[in-house]
């Protein structure tokens, strides 16, 4: 099952949002900056 969660760059400050499938281990990178620097942000209000 797909979700979409959000993501920041740490170099750039950039956030933006991405669909992950459950159990998905993959390298990301900025897609304004390509740095790979990338965290995982916990959604606000979900459970």
């Amino acid at each position: 099952m797909a979700t979409t969660e959000t993501f920041r760059c740490m170099m750039c400050g950039h956030e933006y949002q991405e669909r992950v499938e459950r159990g998905e281990d993959k390298e990301r990178s900025c897609p304004k900056c390509r740095s790979n620097s990338i965290r995982h942000l916990k959604n606000a209000g979900k459970k």
